[in-house]
């Protein structure tokens, strides 16, 4: 168990062997939905669905994430309980079972955030009837939706310039915040198709263009919408965080050449005005490059984030894809740590857990300890008062952590703190037992030997920021004090 493993290692290890690791850090992960690809396993019973989700949870606890982007609304279908959209045909349907309930409940219950990750404007494929013979058959979609749905390639994608577009994304977003604990709520494909000069969109822009060029219009859509659900969230919970995905290179920079894909001139994701203008908290570039591709890019990203979180999205799948060595993606973790970037997300889930190259193993190396979330300032700055009463002892082989909630009508987590010393350093990462902690109490396997250590504890809002660690407790592990 990691936490004895801790205890044994606490006085070899130095401060200066943690000198790189943050103590505070956004581990993230995309956890994917559509056509089962991360979860769930087709074809298995609603007890088979849960219990391969819980090892998935607990493989990612283990390995010391705080994230997980739970994949909600696919492409016009959902994993939760809507009176709105469909439910997904890729999850049992038995027994009552509403994934996005089971899968925020489990995220707690081990120290997880879970944020609602939407598909935005990406729709399903469309059903197709062909006309002709043979090899001059001609397909024709058939067409039963309703006019703010446009046809490219076969699949189906909302207008971002219709109103009943924004009506529709934000009561889905309204529903699930309303409806369920999460911690966020989490946008895919907030932009236009990669082929915009065949967006049909012709009638909607003469329309609302309102006299703006086409590409400023487009970009001002999907603005407006960004707008409509912060506000709208907020306006629910204040404490849920709004984010996105957009692609991984905001805007052409002179330090890199132009091949025609960035986010602001291709797809008309102004995300930098987003973060500006204040209506997002963390921002996760779909960082899938290398080199100076990458670098320079996400340096770009943190001068356009108005002091909210950046988070480089990793294309772990690229291993795969694109035949990347691991050495890619742990050169991108080594450089976000030096820059201070404030943590990396993976896409996707199922690399990880295959330990695709080894990355999950070498993950490990960088999440040796847990981590806490940034805080949210710009939301709420004032951090709560510390537990009380903190007890510890022993009992039937375990050591017991308990403590009291400074306020029982509010919500908290908790971290659990060891030092050597009274004095606790919340920004050691080597203190850190557990965080994201919703319960007033922690228990593990004790650790026996001649030393003693202080325990702590300390409380966080719903916005993450920290009260100060509570008085410690000593504790003597000596088998003959015990």
């Amino acid at each position: 168990m990691r936490v004895i493993s801790l205890l044994f290692t606490f006085f070899s290890l130095s401060i200066a062997s943690f000198s790189q690791v943050p103590a505070t850090e956004v581990r993230a992960v995309w956890l994917t939905t559509n056509w089962g690809l991360d979860w769930p396993t087709q074809g298995t019973s609603v007890a088979a669905q849960k219990e391969e989700l819980e090892n998935i949870l607990d493989v990612l606890k283990r390995e010391n994430f705080n994230t997980v982007l739970f994949q909600t609304r696919t492409q016009g279908s959902v994993f939760y309980k809507s009176g709105i959209e469909p439910e997904s045909s890729y999850f049992n349907h038995a027994e009552n079972f509403d994934p996005l309930a089971f899968v925020v409940g489990e995220c707690h219950k081990r120290g997880l955030e879970c944020h609602a990750w939407i598909v935005t404007y990406t729709m399903e494929r469309a059903q197709m009837k062909y006309t002709g013979r043979g090899k001059r058959r001609k397909a024709i979609p058939v067409k039963n939706k309703p006019d703010y749905y446009k046809l490219i390639n076969e699949t189906w994608y909302l207008d971002p310039g219709r109103p009943e577009t924004t009506n529709l994304i934000v009561s889905i977003v309204s529903e699930i915040v309303s409806g369920y604990d999460v911690d966020g709520v989490h946008f895919d494909y907030i932009r236009y198709p990669c082929n915009t000069g065949k967006f049909p969109d012709e009638d909607t822009f003469r329309q609302y263009g309102n006299g703006e060029k086409l590409s400023d219009w487009r970009r001002n859509n999907i603005n407006r919408l960004v707008a409509e659900v912060y506000d709208t969230v907020k306006s629910i919970k204040k404490w849920v965080q709004v984010s996105s995905s957009p692609l991984g290179r905001y805007r052409v920079l002179p330090v890199s050449p132009n091949d025609g894909w960035t986010a602001y001139e291709t797809v008309f994701q102004d995300a930098g005005h987003w973060m500006k203008s204040g209506k997002h908290d963390l921002l996760f570039p779909m960082m899938y490059y290398r080199g100076r591709n990458f670098y320079p890019f996400l340096d770009d990203w943190v001068a356009n984030s108005n002091g909210r979180t950046i988070v480089p999205g990793l294309g772990v799948f690229q291993m795969d894809e694109l035949n990347w060595p691991l050495q890619d993606i742990t050169g991108q973790i080594e450089y976000i740590r030096e820059n201070k970037v404030k943590g990396e997300a993976y896409f996707r889930a199922g690399n990880l857990l295959s330990n695709l190259k080894g990355v999950m193993d070498s993950v490990g190396t960088y999440y040796a300890t847990p981590a806490k979330l940034p805080p949210l300032t710009w939301l709420d700055s004032i951090a709560p008062d510390s537990p009380l009463d903190l007890q510890v002892y022993k009992d039937n082989g375990l050591l017991n952590i308990k403590w009291n909630t400074p306020d029982e009508n509010e919500d908290f987590t908790y971290t659990v703190y060891v030092s050597s010393t009274e004095n606790i350093d919340r920004d050691n990462p080597n203190s850190i037992l557990a965080t994201g902690l919703r319960t007033d109490s922690y228990s593990f396997p004790v650790a026996t030997g001649e030393f003693g250590l202080y325990y702590s504890v300390s409380a966080s809002d719903r916005y993450h920021n920290e009260s100060v660690a509570c008085f410690p407790a000593y504790f003597s592990h000596s088998a003959n004090e015990q």
